[in-house]
């Protein structure tokens, strides 16, 4: 077939894929069923409103859109049988999803739903009117909304029992209240700053205080559209009679215990350390739940049970129980991947970790790993073997735990390990080893810190055709050479997910920073100088480099228990040599490919740029100063444990100083040097373990100059596309 045939076909399968999304979204729909194609809200008075305060109390809510109102999911879904037997309508109805019938019964529920949650936002007597437009079996529904009156604060008056300290207490506080003169009378603000309030009442020793012992009254028929308001504070709740009042106490902690599971050997000071509820102390809940959090933090606990026990008129017995986790056990992780020209890789991890190694929660993690690439009748191979240990001690070593009175407890982390590579080009080895602390800064931002990250590469065995390839070339001359690398690093990682494997919509955030090099050159004096002009320890040059990476992810879970999901993920970084160096070492350059990176192509194996497979290495090994890389997965639910994924990778890597034609970084040639690969995963979700399969076909290869654009029928021919197998997602 030529090429005009080739582009006739590709134009004949484009037309009948979009002829085939342009499917009904109805047609699965029975008799007398309706989809509901949207909600619209209209607020007649009061342009000031935000109309996403009622959406949420609409009972019924259409399917999302994507594309300009589009959902093509709706389409695949409707791809389907209408009995949905058959193995294809399954597939369709998994990945798809299904469109949402119109119930009328529920409009005349939202219209309830939104009045009444109008009068508790402080709208009085509002209207909502509802509206349903059908075009075939099509339905939409409009919410017309006027707005009732309000009544603004002019007075607040506060009732509250006699006697100290409780009214002391209290009026100290009333600076700090949420609801002011001026602001708009309502039921939810009113029960937002009883909350508050109580919260402040409780961590001043007020135990079992809350926000039934509120009460208030508003005067809205002396001034038209003013109200004067009421607090009081009562000695009984709202579901108890004044006959039931109970004066309010301060309470004091009295006895404290901590117990956990006999079997479990643990150092009793450091759980005296970590407990801040001190006998005697006036009860205060946020020194409760920051006790709870500290010892959660140490993940030796399955379970901590903190139970406050009245044990006279004003004090709180508390008993802290905890049971014990899984203290010991082993991990395997598995990547491999394969492509067209017939490249395997494989790359096995196992780690052994102890949660309680000295009986003091310290974490010791040993991990053996490998990289092994290969080609099946061939002698031509890549093996890489690495060992490392690390023990991570609760606290900052030289600071007492007691004197650290957070709800996190920072831990001091020791690192060590060792790599071998042998490669056909060389074969080299790493020791390397760090220092620093780990924490938690206000609950969602995890940060490591290492003021100290040492690692000495000494390369042997280097084959005189390679050292002869790159000796010109000042890039790849100082990136693979003995070296010491003597700096600090940092990273910061923030995430509104609550669990490691949510299931609901979340971002993260992630950046890293590596500097090294910068100590070392106060005592350049001292060193001695190679043939490059390079200052050397042990006749080693030092690397001096600033290195930073930041990421940026979101995942938007929907449909029925959030089973659908579309997942993001942008990145960038950059690599700069200075001083000491040229270039970076190579094993803190970027690379692109691979099983969480460009699935059209192997680790490794893409850019620099527009620069074709670097000749200096059989086993592709491109690596660049600067990256840039983005991915969207769509992921779905199919049957039993399978699940499916739809995913476009972008990206590259390019150096900033000149290493080869094109794999300068040019902002004129940027998007015509963006690799890019669309392609499809299949994953086995076993709860406790996710197992992936990915191909990845190329469909933009900036290494192809003046041909970048891969038609789909070269995509399974040689080099056009790549399988990765893994375990857990990409990103």
């Amino acid at each position: 077939m030529g090429n005009k045939g080739i582009i006739r076909a590709c134009a004949l399968v484009t037309a009948a894929f979009f002829a085939a999304l342009s499917c009904s979204t109805t047609r699965v729909l029975g008799d007398g069923e309706y989809r509901l194609e949207k909600n619209k809200v209209e607020v007649l008075n009061g342009s000031g409103f935000n109309t996403r305060e009622i959406q949420p109390y609409i009972k019924q809510h259409a399917n999302p859109s994507f594309i300009f109102g589009w959902n093509p999911l709706l389409n695949v879904y409707n791809w389907s049988s209408k009995d949905g037997n058959g193995l294809f309508s399954k597939i369709f109805r998994g990945i798809g999803v299904a469109p949402v019938v119109y119930r009328p019964e529920l409009v005349e529920s939202s219209v309830e739903n939104i009045c009444n949650h109008l009068q508790y936002l402080g709208y009085y007597g509002s209207k909502v009117e509802s509206e349903v437009r059908v075009n075939r079996r099509k339905v939409s529904v409009d919410y017309k909304v006027t707005l009732g009156r309000t009544y603004t604060i002019y007075d607040i008056d506060f009732t509250v029992p006699g006697g100290d300290p409780f009214a002391a207490d209290f009026f100290a506080d009333t600076a700090n209240l949420s609801v002011r003169r001026g602001d708009r009378l309502s039921e939810a603000s009113l029960e937002a700053e009883t909350e508050r309030s109580a919260a402040v009442m409780r961590n001043k020793g007020y135990y079992g205080f809350n926000k039934n012992y509120y009460f208030f009254e508003a005067d809205t028929l002396a001034w038209p559209g003013l109200a004067a308001l009421e607090m009081k504070v009562m000695d009984y709740t709202r579901n108890e009679q004044p006959s039931n009042a109970v004066p309010h106490r301060k309470y004091h902690f009295g006895n404290v215990t901590i117990s956990h599971d006999k079997d479990l050997k643990f150092s009793e000071k450091l759980l005296k350390d970590l407990n801040l509820i001190r006998p005697g102390d006036v009860y205060n809940d946020n020194v409760v739940s920051t006790t709870y959090s500290r010892f959660s933090s140490l993940s030796v606990f399955n379970s901590v049970n903190i139970e406050m026990t009245q044990a006279d008129t004003n004090v709180v017995d508390c008993a802290i129980s905890l049971s014990q986790s899984r203290i010991q056990g082993f991990k395997v992780n598995l990547e491999a991947s394969s492509n067209s020209s017939g490249l395997m890789g494989v790359s096995p991890r196992l780690s052994y970790y102890h949660k309680n190694i000295f009986h003091g929660g310290e974490w010791l993690n040993l991990s053996f790993m490998g990289n092994f690439q290969f080609k099946l009748n061939d002698k031509i191979s890549s093996n890489e073997l690495g060992v490392s240990a690390g023990l991570s001690i609760p606290g900052f070593i030289g600071i007492p735990n007691r004197l650290i009175q957070g709800p996190n407890i920072p831990r001091t982390e020791i690192n060590a390990s060792y790599n071998y590579q042998d490669r056909p080009e060389y074969s080299r080895n790493i020791i390397s080893t760090s220092y620093g602390y780990t924490g938690t800064f206000r609950r969602r931002t995890i940060y490591q810190l290492y003021p100290l990250q040492m690692k000495l590469v000494r390369l042997n065995h280097m084959s005189e055709e390679f050292y002869q390839k790159i000796e010109n070339n000042p890039f790849l001359r100082n990136a693979y050479q003995n070296h010491l690398d003597v700096g600090m690093g940092l990273t910061a990682f923030y995430s509104t997910a609550s669990t490691p494997n949510p299931k609901e919509s979340y971002h993260y955030t992630r950046l890293l920073v590596d500097v090294s090099g910068n100590f070392l050159s106060c005592f350049n004096s001292l060193m001695k100088t190679d043939a490059f002009g390079s200052r050397t320890i042990w006749d080693m040059p030092y690397s001096q480099y600033i290195r930073t990476e930041l990421t940026f992810g979101k995942t938007w879970a929907f449909g029925k228990e959030n089973t659908h999901a579309v997942a993001t993920r942008v990145l960038a970084g950059i690599g700069y040599a200075y001083g000491n160096s040229t270039a970076i070492p190579f094993e803190k350059q970027f690379y692109c490919g691979g099983a969480s990176s460009l699935r059209g192509w192997q680790a490794r194996a893409v850019g620099p740029g527009s620069q074709p497979k670097n000749e200096y290495f059989i086993i592709p090994s491109q690596t660049g100063d600067l990256k840039f890389e983005a991915n969207v997965e769509y992921r779905f639910p199919m049957f039993w444990k399978l699940s499916g994924a739809v995913f476009v990778d972008a990206g590259n890597i390019w150096t900033i100083r000149d290493a080869g034609e094109g794999s300068q970084f040019k902002a004129s040639d940027f998007s015509r040097q963006i690799a890019a690969n669309t392609g499809l995963g299949l994953r086995v979700d076993l709860n406790f373990l996710l197992l992936r399969v990915d191909m990845g076909v190329k469909v933009h290869d900036p290494s192809r100059v003046g041909n970048e654009w891969v038609i789909p029928a070269d995509w399974f021919s040689r080099d056009g596309f790549a399988i990765h197998f893994g375990v857990g997602y990409p990103f």
